[in-house]
């Protein structure tokens, strides 16, 4: 889609202002130097006024942007700004004023997009080490004198696995005037590396693409967005949710209808405390990251949390999940003191304080005994000592954050006088979060009911992340698989079994089933998969794995990780990167973590049953020095030997029960031995002396 930007036939600001001297004014004193990066941002000419355009609330307007920081993390200076090696974007952008009621306030947050040089097409760059988007906020700070809580709240999230925008702190000048301090930082949007989630046509609108994905947030309707859905709160007010993707104007009657289901769902099992697997809350949502957003905004006592700048994410065929979280000025102690409110105490729960407590299933949710237990669990987790919500380690943190913006707030304060007590404040935030940790501590109870839950043995033992094409079968992402074996010895249930990380989405269905020391295929494409190797698929995924690197997670229902793995395509990891090969687990004896316990091994064998005990085979001695023996009771029909990192180094066809295989050569270490016949084949280690 194309993006108009306004423009009277307004000329570029292609001369940069060859006047401007270097220097911004900052009432009496002159900004040259930070220790941060400089944001210094032009706004076209009006050529009926010769000036800079005045930046509206929307549209956006064109503008220069040029963003100093040295590369070797030495002091920054306004005369970097025609030296091509230490800035680190100089270009076109959009820009506009953002934000609902901090719009209000002298000092102005902003919206911008990266632009390429015709001023129309989106230019998707790196800006200061965060991932390449278009798409960014320049936040002020506003309402929060100590200039830190949403810098501290986004990165608390991210310090416990949960992604939030990232931040990078600047000062900011624009068309020659000093702005003051801000937080550069993306916007919440549907991105690999921002929230993982596909974009949908308005033309899916039938299972399984209907199902995904969407961002979805209960907030005011400043901006204009029309409200999908209101739901209700345990105080009587109402909720308005609002579709962020599809945009409103995109999204259409049965997407809105799927979304708002799932919501109204979800109201109906929390309400109702249905914790089952199949058909209760669990089944809904992704457990955790509904626990880990009310721990982060009952940590900050968020006055806006539940019911405003509150954010939902799902994806095709995944579970609805909570956040990322957004907009925490209002927390930690600080609230709208010159408007009236207090709200933000350490003594209360947010999700039932008589104000913005939200829909009524924030409330059901930490009220049902299952979910409080994980929730307490992992608050117990995450307040140890060294852990990022310990209060040794938040007050760490908040120091270091302070120390490195200490001078830009002086500035800051000069420019704007919204900082009176610099640290009173910090000294008060340290406070609020003794007492609010120790308060919150004192609510909960025992979590020994979900301290110790005992996951089935089901192990990932094999991964085609970038399937060799043919001919016949032209397209890498519609042959890649993953296997999933039971390595225990009782049949495993499989309700509310699922991928929990984000970027592929698959959910067992209700009451499947996986015999003991049996293996299952979940795939991309399930009718090219059986059409390309004769094998029956168990289930497909939604969207694609990875051909760099991806963090594969199998949980149970309420989250619980199963196994885990996270694969690359460099070294130490074997090379199955698009040759033919797959990932293989070379025992579940060994942890399928280490790129040391998988073998490449070719796809052309996946059509031959596998046994992975073989017990009928046998290799001896073991460890070897000379002489390997292999017997099996059938022929041995293919013999191939790997080292540690995958790499085949011999390969014999055989027909013979028994193999005398000389070893003499190999140097000493650990290799794998890859054996087949017609009752299958097994993968095996050896010890070389």
């Amino acid at each position: 889609m194309i993006k108009h930007y306004f423009s009277k036939t307004y000329t570029p600001y292609t001369l940069f202002i060859l006047v401007f001297l270097f220097t911004a004014n900052v009432k009496s004193q002159t900004f040259t130097d930070s220790n941060l990066p400089i944001v210094i941002i032009n706004t076209d000419i009006d050529p009926n006024t010769n000036q800079p355009i005045e930046i509206p609330d929307d549209p956006k307007i064109l503008a220069t942007m040029k963003i100093i920081k040295r590369p070797d993390g030495t002091r920054n200076y306004l005369t970097d700004s025609n030296t091509a090696a230490y800035l680190n974007y100089n270009g076109r952008i959009g820009i506009e004023l953002r934000g609902s009621s901090s719009q209000s306030l002298p000092k102005k947050p902003y919206g911008f997009t990266t632009l390429k040089a015709n001023n129309t097409s989106n230019n998707n760059v790196s800006l200061l080490g965060m991932p390449v988007e278009n798409d960014w906020i320049l936040n002020s700070l506003a309402f929060d004198p100590s200039c830190i809580r949403d810098y501290i709240s986004y990165n608390l999230s991210r310090q416990i696995g949960d992604y939030a925008t990232r931040t990078v702190y600047c000062e900011v000048v624009i068309n020659n005037e000093y702005k003051g301090l801000y937080i550069l930082q993306e916007k919440v949007k549907s991105n690999v590396n921002r929230v993982n989630v596909i974009k949908m046509a308005d033309t899916d609108n039938t299972l399984p693409n209907v199902s995904g994905g969407y961002i979805t947030k209960a907030d005011k309707t400043t901006g204009g967005d029309p409200v999908a859905w209101t739901m209700s709160s345990y105080n009587g007010s109402s909720v308005d949710f609002i579709h962020e993707l599809p945009k409103p104007e995109n999204t259409t009657i049965e997407q809105n209808d799927y979304i708002k289901n799932q919501f109204k769902n979800l109201e109906i099992t929390a309400g109702a405390h249905n914790s089952d697997l199949a058909a209760g809350y669990s089944s809904i949502i992704d457990v955790p990251s509904f626990v880990d957003y009310m721990i982060l905004a009952e940590l900050a006592s968020n006055v806006d949390s539940y019911q405003y700048s509150t954010y939902f994410h799902k994806d095709k065929e995944g579970k609805l999940r909570a956040g990322p979280i957004w907009d925490f000025n209002l927390t930690y102690g600080n609230d709208l003191f010159s408007w009236g409110y207090d709200r933000s105490k350490y003594d209360v729960w947010q999700f039932s304080n008589g104000d913005n407590e939200g829909a009524r299933f924030w409330r059901d949710l930490f009220t049902d005994t299952t979910f409080k237990c994980y929730f307490t669990k992992r608050w117990n987790e995450l307040t140890l000592q060294g852990k990022p919500l310990n209060y040794n380690s938040l007050t760490q943190f908040i120091d270091e954050t302070v120390n490195y913006i200490s001078e830009a707030k002086v500035r800051e304060n000069q420019k704007w006088g919204t900082i009176p007590n610099d640290a009173l404040e910090i000294n008060n935030l340290k406070s609020f979060l003794s007492n609010r940790i120790s308060w919150i501590t004192g609510q909960l109870g025992s979590f020994s009911s979900c301290s110790n839950i005992e996951t089935p043995s089901l192990v990932i033992t094999k991964i085609n992340y970038n399937p060799g094409v043919s001919a016949t079968f032209p397209t890498s992402n519609d042959l890649e698989f993953i296997e999933i074996r039971n390595t225990g010895n009782t049949t495993v249930n499989l309700t509310g079994i699922y991928l929990s990380e984000l970027g592929l989405s698959y959910q067992f269905p209700a009451n499947a089933t996986l015999a003991a020391n049996q293996g299952i295929y979940i795939t991309s494409n399930k009718p090219t998969f059986e059409s390309k190797y004769g094998v029956t698929a168990f289930g497909q995924f939604s969207r694609n794995l990875s051909n760099t690197s991806q963090k594969i997670i199998l949980a149970d229902g309420f989250g619980n990780t199963i196994d885990s793995v996270e694969y690359t395509n460099v070294s130490p990891w074997p090379n199955a990167d698009g040759n033919g090969s797959y990932l293989q687990l070379s025992s579940t004896d060994l942890d399928n973590a280490l790129a040391s316990s998988w073998i490449a091994a070719s796809d052309n064998n996946l059509s031959v049953p596998e046994s992975i005990e073989l017990k009928n085979a046998v290799l001896y001695p073991n460890p070897v020095k000379n002489t390997l023996t292999i017997q099996a009771d059938k022929p041995i029909l293919n013999y191939k030997v790997y080292d540690v990192l995958g790499r085949l180094l011999y390969e014999s066809k055989q027909d013979s029960n028994t193999i005398k295989a000389d070893w003499s050569l190999y140097p000493k270490g650990i290799y794998y031995i890859s054996i087949s016949n017609e009752n299958g084949y097994s993968t095996k280690k050896v010890i070389k002396q």
